[in-house]
């Protein structure tokens, strides 16, 4: 359903049934003349692959995600758009979004943060931030706006939008959609949310319809296959935590609705071990702080879970062959 939005707008000016548009289709694995099955799944790097090319086709490029993300309704959504359409308020809506994503995507997953009083809908993806994500993350964010929007009773921007990666040299278009400032290089990928947004009620708020969608989501999430990126879930639950501390497999496995001991039985079975998984997402993280922020290395140590710099230091020194202050250096002078 994602990539038919994508290729409908690389294609619109185009007849339905064009080359390109079969050629695009071909491209992620989906036959062109099939019926659009919301629940088939697409490899998330052909998804990425394809929001690249579509995007460097374009002569505005840089606005494809707003094109796809502010096509999306939530119909287009089954009934995880009619559950997020029923919730009370929009806090119940990106609710059901951290907890029912998962029928939508293994690769990314949502949390509504508070912070100082401060409220982000948040996009956790792990990976490089290579072009293909950063647009479909920004095709995310716009398309979390476009659905808030038509389910509030009142009109809806953000306070601010947020990306984690460098944006493009002219960022008016998004200013406009989105009615807010955008920061890029951010520490997040997110929108930020006032209070009086977050609390209004729905359009169509039901406690009775409500109640009914999220028994339907609790099944269908039941009853997804095992196979969905279990390590990618942990990592990126793991990544979110560490500077309050190294989390524990207990603590991971509660957040998944899990037993510690299944949690490990299901990661062993697919070939990892949660420690080795921690260490992944302490060293992701690291990477991406070194990168993008001017954090001190004892700042990084400690948003990386060290109590100390120099472990963080000899950890680095573990992970990449070289120190953390090398490593900042190199990058610095690349």
């Amino acid at each position: 359903m994602f990539a038919q939005k994508v290729i409908d707008a690389a294609t619109a000016a185009e007849p339905s049934g064009g080359t390109r548009r079969r050629d695009l289709f071909r491209s992620i694995g989906v036959d062109p003349d099939g019926p659009v099955d919301p629940k088939q799944m697409v490899p998330d790097t052909d998804y990425y692959a394809l929001c690249a090319r579509v995007a460097r086709e374009d002569p505005n490029g840089a606005s494809v995600p707003i094109r796809v993300g502010s096509s999306m309704r939530c119909d287009d959504y089954g009934a995880f758009g009619l559950a997020w359409k029923s919730a009370i308020d929009l806090r119940g809506s990106y609710q059901r979004s951290e907890r029912y994503a998962r029928v939508l995507t293994s690769v990314a997953t949502y949390e509504c943060v508070e912070e100082d009083g401060r409220f982000f809908m948040t996009l956790n993806r792990a990976g490089e931030r290579h072009l293909g994500m950063r647009l479909s993350n920004e095709q995310t964010i716009v398309a979390v706006t476009q659905i808030s929007r038509e389910v509030a009773q009142e009109p809806f921007s953000p306070d601010a939008v947020y990306f984690r990666h460098s944006g493009p040299d002219d960022i008016t278009a998004h200013e406009s959609y989105f009615g807010c400032p955008v920061h890029y290089d951010a520490d997040r990928d997110a929108i930020e949310v006032s209070k009086d947004h977050l609390l209004a009620p729905n359009k169509l708020g039901d406690p009775s319809i409500s109640a009914f969608f999220d028994t339907h989501m609790e099944k269908e999430i039941a009853e997804l296959p095992e196979a969905q990126e279990l390590d990618g879930r942990v990592r990126s639950l793991v990544s979110r935590t560490l500077s309050e501390g190294v989390p524990n497999v207990a603590d991971v496995a509660a957040r998944l609705g899990l037993s510690a001991r299944t949690l490990q039985r299901r990661l062993a079975a697919q070939g990892h071990a949660f420690q080795d998984l921690v260490d992944d997402a302490r060293q992701d993280l690291a990477v991406r702080l070194l990168r993008r922020t001017d954090y001190a290395l004892a700042e990084v140590a400690f948003l990386t879970g060290f109590a100390e710099q120099s472990a963080f230091t000899r950890a680095f020194k573990r992970w990449r062959g070289e120190t953390p202050a090398n490593f900042r250096r190199t990058i610095q002078h690349a």
